[in-house]
């Protein structure tokens, strides 16, 4: 029997036919990319990466082992992702409880209670990546403090001020950000901290290019401005601490995913958008006042 038995695929909270969509995506997703990454090391992460690629450690395009080196680069720049993301949640208390708002298959939850001690719970549409990620801390034996639900986020089912901190890893496109930040400053304690690491068009470019167009719908998404992002943070008692651009630090992963056996078809989009301006990674940390 699964540990998840419980867990329904009904959505509870005000869902709608779209987020239905999404849960039905999300559920029979099983690309490659995310799953062989996972295997290196057991975290299973649904976001991208940062930082300088790690040339010694791929070797020569003659190794007969450089496939298998280039999958663990792109997995150690994933999580180099999540651990900043992590860095800009501050010191968290081991009596905390954390939320990963579309969790994916909890690779961030397990990366965060390993460090801060600290219990942490993660939301989905998905059925089956919330029956993954529970079998996986089960598995490591932190099931009593990493627990991911069927759940939408914009009617997450914790008590009002009770949460020390928020996150949103590339799922925030998939909703209403002014619905969305509402329910995070809810869940939120005053000066509790949120952390988004995103996708946005960027309102210079004037509106979302074609390569933003065809990324919206392969993942079938609608991504947001930056300008969008922090007009609905002011809206919601989320005062901007931090505001990263992280397109420079993004684009050697992507440069390093093309070359590899793992594409998928949407390299070249995300490629040609942040290098010529239309699309930006950004990092956004708010705290609750």
């Amino acid at each position: 029997m699964s540990l998840t038995d419980d867990i329904t695929a009904a959505i509870p909270g005000p869902a709608t036919p779209y987020q239905g969509d999404i849960a039905r995506y999300w559920d029979h997703e099983a690309r490659p990319v995310n799953l062989r990454l996972g295997d290196v090391d057991g975290l299973y992460h649904h976001h991208y990466g940062i930082g300088d690629v790690d040339q010694a450690a791929i070797g020569d395009p003659s190794d007969s082992e450089r496939e298998k080196k280039v999958i663990t680069e792109l997995h150690r720049l994933e999580s180099a992702q999540a651990e900043l993301l992590f860095d800009h949640l501050g010191p968290i208390p081991a009596d905390a409880t954390l939320v990963d708002a579309g969790c994916g298959r909890g690779g961030s939850m397990v990366m965060a209670h390993q460090r801060f001690g600290c219990r942490v719970q993660g939301v989905t549409l998905s059925a089956k990546q919330a029956e993954f990620g529970n079998d996986r801390a089960h598995e490591l034996g932190i099931g009593d403090f990493v627990r991911s639900q069927v759940c939408n986020m914009l009617d997450m089912p914790f008590e009002t001020g009770q949460v020390a901190g928020s996150w949103n890893n590339e799922s925030s496109m998939y909703v209403d950000l002014h619905d969305l930040f509402a329910e995070h400053a809810r869940i939120l304690a005053v000066g509790g901290r949120y952390v988004t690491v995103t996708g946005c068009w960027n309102p210079a470019y004037g509106q979302p290019s074609k390569w933003v167009s065809q990324i919206n719908a392969h993942f079938e998404c609608n991504i947001h401005s930056r300008r969008e992002y922090l007009r609905a943070m002011a809206d919601n008692r989320l005062v901007p601490q931090a505001v990263i651009d992280l397109t420079p630090a993004t684009l050697p992963y992507w440069e390093l995913r093309a070359t590899s056996s793992l594409v998928t078809g949407i390299e070249e989009a995300f490629i040609n958008s942040y290098r010529d301006g239309s699309f930006q990674y950004v990092l956004i940390a708010a705290d609750r006042v």
